[in-house]
Order: structure tokens, then C-alpha cells, then sequence
């Protein structure tokens, strides 16, 4: 007899699931946590399969028997009931939970568990809003390369053309993303290169001549400011790092009985632990400053806060106290001043320089080598490099 509401209420769970029949291959199975699920068996090329309605009485005994007669037409027309509702299910998902926003979203929270520093998170969020005011919302599978040219070139009329080429990059990011959590079948930014005003490229000013360069060791050495931010400078000088990985450094990754300092894959922008040998002039620096002991792990920390560090506004803030404007000197530029000046001076290979200034490329074995194969010669320039400054402090040409 077929199924009524109140014989689907009189079912009693017991220890293993009892089936009532309604016909048609479609009954009610009671599982023993009392559970009541409508389910359809059928054969489809030639193989037993069971179909699931869903869950009593969320859905009724009449929506079941809807999807039991649609699952029969599907079969009389040579259909798989279950592929045909997996197909409409995987397409609501679409509109509903793939859009481009929760999937970049999902993109972003993988690449914070990975490592990604906060600030290139933070970067990378502020491109995704520009993109999802426009394509947000749309599910991913929908979005054409059209869609996608409607928010890059509102950011362009903006004159932002280096953002612009960022976003749409983020955006293919997401897409590669989707691609290979199979929601997405393409990447559709790959048919708008060449699409895009192509930025004009601008270098971080920097002082890459000798005399000059001597000029502004001079003016290093002789700045009157707070003593995190005068050793900071010249540290930069010294070591030549990338600003955050100096500013944001802590005591602990400084090793100075064995003139050593490691910084973390986390801060290094190839994301690889980085180790530097520290010259003599550098460890004293160092040593000068813990010794004011301000009881916090950062080594600069900020005069307005101690629980975190002097920003990058703050070296360059210097520099332009000490007169060299944001077109001559910037605190990344220090890089480019001594990578210059070594280069210059043929003293070094080329490859120990580019291994100094964290430059890898190449598999993971050639990294590895450079590593290995130039820390003597490292160490060495390392001193060489710390005389050579402090004899352009002392006006040495």
C-alpha cells in the first residue's frame, strides 16, 4: 500500500533501518537515530542504483513523489536520474556559494594559512574589492572576459593602470584557483592581455655613484634622531635589506656572537628563509642599541607604541630631514646603491652579490647552492663593504 503522512509518522526507528514502500521503487528508509529519508531504487545501464529525495518532513511525501515521476521521464528518455540532479545541484551551487567573491575570498584564507604576510593579504583584499563591486555576485562559472574589463577600466579611468594590471592578475589568481577546485573550466583574463594600458615603469629612486653615495653615508652617520631610527639607517647602509625585513626584525633572529642574522620566510618577498652575515661594524651597532634596553622583542620599536615598530614612512622621513627628496634616495634605494657600487668595484662575483641581496631564481637546487657555495665570499664582502662605507663617512674617494 502506498505511503500516507500518518503511516510515515507511526514508523518507529529501530536497530537497523526498515523501508516502507510507496511504489515505484520509491520508499522511506527509518534509520535507527530515527532519521526518515526518502529514496528511489532503479537500474540505469545495467547497474542498480538508489537515489536520495531528501530528509521527512522537510521534504513532503508530495515533493517526494514530484522527483520520483521526473526521475522516471529522465530514465524513458535514457537520462541517469542521479547525474541529470547532481548537474542541477553543482549549477544552483554556482549562483548561490561559487561567485567570485566567496571563492577569492576561500583563495585568500588559504594563502594566510600559508604564510602570506598581513600587508600583502591586506593588498590583495583591497583588489578584490575593486573587482567585486562589478563581478562579486556573478557565479564564477558565468563571468566573461567582458564582465571582468568593466571594473579594470574604471580603475584605469582613474589613471591607476599599475593597479589596474595588479587586479586583473589577482583576478586570474582566483580564477586558477577555481579552476582546480573544479568550479571554473577557464581563466577568461587570459584573453585581455594586451587589453590593458601597459603602466609606465618607475624605479625607487636611489643614489647608485660613489660620490654622491659618499655624501649620503655622511649625512647617515651625522642624522640627530632617535637612536632606533640613526642605527636603522645605517643598517640600511650596511646590509642593504628590504626595509620591512629590517624595521620589523626582533632579537631573536639576530645571532651576534656568530655575526648572523636569519630573517623569516614569512617577511622574505620570495617567501625563503634568508640568512645574512653580519660585518663587525653591524654587530656593535646592535650590541649599542639592546644595551638602552626598552624590554620589547622588536629591534626599532616605535617611540608612539613599543608593541610594534618604526614604519617605512619613518626611514624616509629621515631621509628627506637630511635633504634628499623622494626623487633622489628612498629606503629601499639603498639596495640599489650598493648592489651598484659592489658590482662596480670587481671585487665580487655577481652571483655572490645577487645571493646577498636575496635575488634567487632557478630551481630549488641552484638556490640552495648559491646559498651555500658564497657565504665565505659573503662574509668577506660583508666587511669589505662595512670599511668601504666608513671610509666614505670619513671622506674617503
Amino acid at each position: 500500500m502506498k505511503l500516507t503522512d500518518f503511516k510515515i509518522k507511526a514508523l518507529k526507528p529501530g536497530p537497523k533501518p526498515l523501508r516502507a514502500a510507496d511504489g515505484r521503487g520509491m520508499y522511506i528508509e527509518v534509520k535507527p537515530n530515527g532519521t526518515k529519508l526518502f529514496k528511489m531504487a532503479y537500474r540505469y545501464d545495467g547497474k542498480q542504483k538508489t537515489l536520495s529525495f531528501g530528509d521527512y518532513p522537510i521534504t513532503t511525501l508530495a515533493k517526494a513523489r514530484e522527483r520520483m515521476v521526473e526521475a522516471h521521464r529522465l530514465l524513458r528518455d535514457g537520462i541517469d536520474p542521479m547525474a541529470q540532479f547532481q548537474s542541477e545541484k553543482q549549477a544552483k551551487l554556482s549562483k548561490t556559494e561559487h561567485t567570485f567573491s566567496k571563492i577569492a575570498a576561500e583563495l585568500l584564507e588559504k594563502r594566510r594559512k600559508e604564510g602570506l604576510s598581513d600587508a600583502t593579504l591586506t593588498k590583495k583584499r583591497w583588489l578584490v574589492s575593486l573587482a567585486a563591486a562589478d563581478i562579486g555576485d556573478m557565479p564564477i562559472r558565468e563571468i566573461k572576459a567582458p564582465d571582468i574589463l568593466v571594473p579594470l577600466r574604471k580603475i584605469e579611468s582613474d589613471g591607476n593602470y599599475e593597479t589596474a594590471k595588479r587586479t586583473r592578475a589577482l583576478i586570474g589568481e582566483v580564477f586558477r584557483y577555481a579552476i582546480a577546485t573544479a568550479r571554473a573550466e577557464f581563466d577568461p583574463t587570459v584573453g585581455l592581455r594586451g587589453a590593458l594600458i601597459s603602466p609606465r615603469v618607475t624605479h625607487r629612486a636611489a643614489i647608485v655613484e660613489r660620490q654622491p653615495f659618499a655624501e649620503l653615508c655622511r649625512a647617515v652617520w651625522a642624522f640627530n634622531g632617535q637612536p632606533e631610527v640613526q642605527t636603522a639607517l645605517k643598517l640600511m647602509v650596511l646590509l642593504y635589506p628590504r626595509p620591512g625585513e629590517l624595521r620589523l626584525s626582533k632579537w631573536d633572529e639576530f645571532d651576534l656572537p656568530n655575526r648572523k642574522w636569519t630573517i623569516p620566510a614569512a617577511r622574505m618577498k620570495m617567501r625563503r628563509e634568508h640568512v645574512k652575515p653580519l660585518p663587525g661594524l653591524a654587530v656593535e651597532l646592535l650590541e649599542d642599541l639592546r644595551s638602552q634596553s626598552w624590554k620589547t622583542d622588536w629591534v626599532f620599536p616605535s617611540r608612539l607604541s613599543r608593541a610594534r615598530s618604526i614604519s617605512e614612512n619613518t626611514l624616509n622621513g629621515s631621509l628627506r630631514r637630511m635633504g634628499f627628496g623622494a626623487d633622489e634616495m628612498t629606503s629601499h634605494g639603498f639596495r640599489a646603491s650598493a648592489s651598484s657600487l659592489l658590482n662596480e668595484s670587481g671585487k665580487w662575483q655577481s652571483d655572490a652579490i645577487e645571493a646577498e641581496l636575496a635575488h634567487f631564481s632557478g630551481d630549488q637546487v641552484r638556490r640552495t647552492y648559491h646559498r651555500a657555495a658564497y657565504w665565505k665570499e659573503r662574509v668577506e664582502m660583508s666587511e669589505w663593504w662595512a670599511e668601504e662605507v666608513l671610509g666614505l663617512v670619513d671622506g674617503a674617494t
